[in-house]
């Protein structure tokens, strides 16, 4: 702004002149009082997350749209997205993150929490913080990858404006109330000169909320219910497709379709003889009889640890107590497989719990997310699940997977199940509708790749496509053949690569597969690719994992440090994402 002066051929007088200066140069200083206190209304609070299933990209995106209500400009990004220097020079950092599998980072933040962690961080004494972790208490590693960020910010020198809140799969109530608390103590916060230079912040939409949820499941009308598998299959692989009538319910390739459940009739009837209670029972702080509370709203599948421990303090069963008492959680992981509630109810004929005491040391039953194996753009109607029937025999008795067993057997066709969305904004098809998509996805695991290839034919895109697929044997095991062979046809797959493991007496994997035609495949990354990873998270994605390192290495000509540094710079890039369980 430019000073303001009164020219010397002007028409007033030396005390005129002298008072329109003073006037003039107040006037200056409000303008640049008001251009400051604009600069400064909205100071920027940068909501940082860590996701692997969209949960807490959600609740990010939330905290943005409130953000503003409170005068703060909010600049969403996902942990791997941000560079330490970077954040070193940041105020006000809200960091929401999930735990994955048994207490480590999501995917899309492991990254950043590696360089964190490192002995060569730096303090950042200038930083006010607030951690909001979600997690599973049915995991040993509950809501520790928020409690190791909580943690090593502290070690940094960061100021907690606000005690960390764990939450259980019941996240929703107890994190919008830890967001409405932490908004207006970050409002308060002091910016710094170099925060808005250093990332300046950015306009987020804030999220259109669903009608309904985990809370008002949508009944949809189960239209499709059918074996994939053949009848020799060691495996029960069934095609689901619910109808989404009027719901107005939108999904994407790449989001999760969640279900509610129903417990198994015959299980719940078995623990209503145990403990001896009638199925009409009233249970306090409870307006539904016993059973129905047992059918439809706790789980007696996989018992709690709350179960456990009243069970083991009770039953006086000396291998449960050894264990327990050990601390040894991986025996007694082992020691619970295939276990539900009968069973620890079982221990000791003599063990008595009231319909009270029982139902208060269940936890509430909770909806499973399936990948949506089809596009909207092609199926703008329906939602397309693939499910693996789990069944097994145990103790006597025939066991089953919850959720799954209850679609199989239970939901026929025109029956109606209750549904609601879950967005995954981390795991989609390439917005470069030319860019290669590589697709690694045995089993069930080929069921977002579907609705990728469904949505590629249909959005027109011109990249390559290649499936790894993979499972026991090709006669029983090749779900879809029928679909893929004609996309191989018609060119929307370019290549499809086969591992069936039971078909030869050497096992082949689609690891192997990778390993086969590794240089093809360093080639697409060189060129652009995208490489995508979906199912078991234990054993598959890790050997998947090692094998794209090992491939990278050999064709890249790089040791294993130029290997981890390439696959790195993939996930950076958003060019290595995985739907992993």
């Amino acid at each position: 702004m430019k000073i303001p002066y009164i020219p010397e051929d002007s028409p007033f007088n030396q005390d005129q002149k002298a008072w329109l200066a003073g006037f003039m140069a107040g006037l200056q200083t409000r303008l640049l009082d008001m251009g400051d206190s604009a600069a400064r209304a909205k100071p920027p609070i940068y909501i940082l997350y860590g996701s692997q299933t969209g949960n807490a990209e959600g609740l990010a995106r939330t905290a943005a749209g409130n953000a503003k209500q409170h005068g703060l400009e909010p600049v969403v990004k996902a942990l791997d997205e941000v560079e330490l220097e970077e954040f070193g020079n940041m105020r006000r950092v809200m960091i929401i993150t999930s735990t994955y599998g048994e207490g480590e980072m999501p995917d899309n933040a492991q990254l950043f929490w590696e360089a964190l962690s490192a002995g060569h961080a730096e303090r950042i004494e200038e930083m006010s913080f607030g951690v909001l972790a979600i997690g599973d208490t049915g995991y040993d590693g509950f809501c520790e990858a928020g409690k190791n960020l909580d943690t090593r910010l502290e070690q940094l020198g960061a100021k907690r404006l606000l005690a960390r809140v764990d939450c259980d799969v019941d996240f929703e109530e107890p994190a919008n109330t830890w967001i409405e608390a932490a908004l207006p103590l970050f409002a308060e916060v002091e910016g710094g000169p170099d925060e808005v230079a250093a990332t300046p912040a950015t306009e987020v939409a804030a999220p259109v909320a669903s009608a309904y949820n985990r809370k008002n499941p949508y009944a949809s009308a189960l239209a499709v219910n059918r074996r994939l598998s053949g009848q020799g299959s060691g495996k029960e692989i069934r095609h689901y497709e619910f109808d989404l009538g009027d719901s107005g319910i939108h999904y994407e390739a790449g989001d999760a379709l969640n279900v509610v459940p129903e417990n198994n009739p015959e299980l719940v009837s078995l623990i209503l003889e145990r403990l001896d209670a009638k199925a009409d029972a009233a249970v306090a702080k409870h307006d539904q009889p016993l059973v129905e509370l047992l059918a439809r709203n706790f789980e007696i599948s996989t018992p709690s640890r709350e179960l456990i421990a009243a069970v083991e303090q009770r039953a006086g069963n000396e291998d449960l107590s050894r264990i327990v008492q050990s601390g040894d959680k991986a025996a007694l992981e082992h020691w619970l497989w295939g276990k539900d509630v009968l069973d620890l109810l079982q221990l000791n004929p003599s063990l008595a719990l009231s319909a009270d005491e029982f139902v208060a040391l269940l936890k509430p039953l909770q909806h499973r997310a399936y990948s949506i194996s089809s596009s909207s753009l092609a199926n703008p109607d329906r939602i397309h699940l693939t499910v693996a029937s789990v069944r097994y025999a145990s103790a006597g008795r025939q066991r089953g997977g919850v959720c799954s067993t209850y679609l199989a057997d239970r939901v026929q066709e025109g029956d109606t199940a209750g549904i609601f969305l879950t967005t995954n904004k981390s795991f989609r098809v390439p917005v470069d509708k030319s860019a290669p998509v590589i697709m690694v996805g045995p089993g069930t695991g080929i069921a977002p790749f579907r609705a990728f290839l469904q949505e590629r034919r249909a959005s027109d895109a011109d990249g390559r496509n290649w499936l790894f697929f993979g499972d026991q044997t090709r006669a029983s095991d090749f779900i879809y053949e029928d679909e893929l062979t004609a996309m191989m046809k018609d060119g929307v797959l370019n290549r499809l690569d086969l591992a069936f493991s039971r078909d030869q007496s050497d096992k082949i994997y689609v690891q192997t597969r990778m390993r086969e035609n590794g240089k093809e495949l360093y080639a697409w990354l060189q060129d652009g690719g995208h490489f995508y990873v979906c199912g078991d998270a234990s054993r598959m994605a890790k050997d998947v994992d090692q094998a794209l390192h090992d491939v990278v290495a050999e064709h890249g000509g790089l040791d294993v440090e130029g290997a981890i540094a390439y696959v790195n710079q993939l996930k950076r890039d958003k060019r290595y994402l995985r739907d992993v369980y």
